[in-house]
């Protein structure tokens, strides 16, 4: 945690490269908390500051002398969640989101059961805080929400710049791109790097984050809550980030690290929490300091923390009314109107999503409603499901024919309603098409709306159809030269029936790429799935060189057949030989040029076992590099052709014995074989490829 916002925007913020292992739990590897740290490294270069933290602390205790804070005042906080992620694990569940808010309300209310067993010492002391947290349910702009924003950006496992974390929010939120005020809104910012520490936020001052997004709370994603990514024993890291945000201290005070003797003459500025060293584990015998320690308060790194004392409730409703850190308008009976906090709530949007959205025939699609909020009624319409309509909060429906259809939900409050209507929202597919099978988008104007082909769009460019082929007139790609790293689109396919393969089978596409500058890391990841697209395997992956080691600092087309590579991937096993079986591109952003995909060709093939033998390498076997050797799971093949041809590649062992024989309908220019080696124990085997008579072999090593 940060004691302020200049610390979260510092280029030199804590990395994950330097831990202070000294500051974490036990058995943990991030820094509980980082508040105190980040407090001493700041006023080592700004010392001028001691003396503004001490003027506004006591402007804080003359306030507090004309506050009234007797017990069942309860005061509110209008909190927003969130949440940075790249499409990872940090894109966390509104589920867990709202389990670490019941969790946090939970706490601050003393409705926490474990609060029955703290040590005798300390019976009779855990107080209720009455403070609670309201969603905040209207942005900035008057925009009605859930209290959750999401954003994609690749900055979520960059910790390094909690203000370049928050741009990243203010510019790319689903809900309102602009600032959201810290002296209006509690922001949460949930994150997959919080430069090394579990979380940290700013404590109230008046100087730099009173009004600033800077004035709130960076947590990880696995500290949030206690199911998802996070656990129970995780679950309390908000309780504590919330308490330095209401400007409590630890409870050894403002020094560097727990576990110091010297933390004994520190202090905390609360008088009912006995002096500590600190604790980074659930020590309750703990007594350096002499008195024994209050191990179990929220504000230690104890395991088992579930309290706080009365006097740090008074000093967090004190910081709560005071002017300090803008925080009395935060709890103001006009600012929670205005952000949609003050317990009036109302249906403001009808919202739903769905496990899946494409299926085969006959398959099941659940359907979850997300509408906010005070929504108590449901009327669906599901054109081409059974039923075709529904009350249900949370329906479940069968597709049986093939097509693109409309959901619609009409939800309601009672007094209000609203629609949400999603067209073309759920595919259903049509039977597997047999093979061989040959896409050159030749047909298509657009990939929109379409039965053919699926387009996933991740908030990038996304596919579309190319007015220029790879040997042909058309092909699809992705306009990837303007847009920033991060997005991944996908296109992927109808099913295809494979279930009569009996030998070998074969999936080839041809590519055209060249990279923006040298150090481009885009990503082509080719998935299948033998389900219908309810589980995907990856297999196969190319990225920055192995795409291309061509540059192109211009946008790039393609000019001539040359410019394209053809993959051929043998490694589809025969798991994946089944009715409906389905693939998949995705294609991942990361600062490079355009790509180009064409000629998708799925063939069966068994070549003979008779390959000629004892021909020389001439020159129509060009370029042949085998790569990784030593390899594990899977070898690659790579050479050239002035003419597409047949060409056969057979592994064979030391004794000649052949265990995989590949015919592949290789493409003029470049060409990459994928060959699946998992199933091959250690040991040393020859490649042979066979072209057109031209035989050559290449000696590599399964690790």
């Amino acid at each position: 945690m940060v004691a302020f916002a200049l610390f979260a925007f510092s280029a030199t913020s804590q990395t994950k490269n330097d831990i202070d292992y000294s500051n974490t739990r036990d058995g943990e590897q991030v820094e509980y908390c980082s508040q105190h740290t980040k407090y001493a490294e700041y006023i080592a270069t700004h010392p001028e500051a001691i003396q503004q933290f001490q003027e506004e602390e006591l402007i804080r205790q003359n306030e507090a002398l004309n506050l009234n804070n007797e017990k069942a005042t309860i005061l509110y906080i209008p909190v927003v969640f969130h949440v940075l992620h790249n499409n990872g694990t940090a894109n966390i569940s509104d589920e867990q989101i709202i389990d670490a808010f019941n969790i946090l309300n939970r706490d601050y209310a003393l409705q926490n059961a474990d609060a029955n067993n703290v040590v005798a010492a300390f019976q009779g002391m855990p107080t209720n805080s009455d403070i609670q947290l309201r969603m905040a349910t209207i942005a900035p702009d008057g925009t009605c929400f859930s209290g959750i924003t999401r954003t994609q950006n690749i900055l979520t496992n960059d910790g390094s710049n909690g203000g370049a974390q928050v741009n990243a929010i203010i510019n790319g939120n689903d809900v309102y791109q602009g600032t959201w005020p810290g002296d209006e809104y509690l922001n949460i910012f949930i994150v997959a790097d919080a430069g090394g520490a579990a979380g940290y936020t700013t404590k109230p001052n008046n100087s730099w984050t009173s009004n600033t997004m800077g004035n709130g709370i960076w947590i990880l994603h696995n500290y949030v809550g206690s199911i998802g990514t996070s656990s129970v024993t995780a679950s309390r890291a908000l309780t504590h980030e919330v308490g330095h945000w209401l400007n409590l201290a630890h409870p050894w005070g403002n020094s560097n690290n727990p576990g110091l003797a010297s933390n004994c003459s520190d202090d905390d500025g609360v008088t009912d929490t006995p002096n500590t060293i600190g604790v980074t584990s659930c020590n309750l015998t703990e007594n350096s300091c002499g008195p024994l320690a209050n191990v179990e308060n929220y504000m230690d790194y104890s395991y088992c923390s579930k309290m706080y004392t009365p006097g740090q409730v008074t000093r967090m409703r004190n910081a709560l009314q005071s002017s300090i850190g803008g925080r009395n308008n935060v709890m103001s009976a006009a600012n929670l109107t205005a952000t949609g906090a003050d317990g009036t709530t109302y249906l403001c949007k009808a919202e739903f999503s769905s496990d899946r959205t494409s299926i085969c025939a006959g398959e099941q699609v659940n359907f979850a409603d997300e509408s906010y909020n005070a929504v108590n009624g449901w009327t669906w319409t599901f054109t081409g499901g059974n039923p075709a309509s529904s009350t249900a909060q949370n329906p479940t429906v069968t597709y049986n024919t093939p097509g693109l259809y409309q959901v619609k939900l009409t939800a309601t409050d009672g007094t209000n309603n609203d629609d949400e209507i999603k067209t073309s929202y759920i595919r259903v597919l049509p039977s597997g098409t047999s093979i061989p099978f040959l896409e050159g988008f030749e047909s298509y104007s657009t990939l929109s709306n379409i039965t053919e082909w699926e387009i996933i769009n991740d908030g990038g460019i996304g596919f579309e159809i190319a007015s220029i082929g790879l040997n042909s007139s058309k092909s699809v790609k992705i306009m990837n030269f303007t847009q920033a790293p991060g997005p991944k689109d996908a296109l992927v396919s109808n099913p295809i029936d494979l279930s009569s393969v009996s030998g070998s089978m074969t999936l080839s596409f041809r590519y055209a790429y060249k990279r923006k500058v040298s150090i481009d890391d885009d990503w082509l990841k080719v998935f299948v799935t033998n389900d219908c697209g309810q589980g995907w395997g990856l297999r196969k992956s190319l990225h920055g060189q192995q795409l291309s080691t061509d540059v192109s600092s211009s946008s790039f087309t393609p000019t001539s057949e040359a410019d394209g590579t053809t993959v051929h991937m043998t490694n589809i096993t025969s798991q994946y030989w089944v009715n409906n079986f389905r693939f998949k591109f995705e294609f991942e952003a990361g600062g490079g040029n355009n790509m180009y995909i064409d000629n998708i060709n799925i063939y069966e093939g068994s070549p003979s076992d008779n390959l000629v033998v004892g021909i020389t390498e001439n020159e129509l076997i060009q370029n042949l590099v085998l790569y990784p050797n030593p390899t594990d799971d899977e070898l690659n093949v790579q050479f050239s052709l002035e003419s597409s041809q047949q060409v056969f590649v057979q592994i064979q062992d030391l004794s000649g014995k052949i265990l995989q024989n590949n015919l592949i309908n290789a493409n003029s220019g470049s060409n990459l074989v994928l060959l699946n080696t998992s199933e091959l124990s250690s040991g040393m085997y020859f490649m042979k490829i066979n072209i057109g008579g031209a035989q050559k072999t290449i000696q590599f090593v399964i690790k």
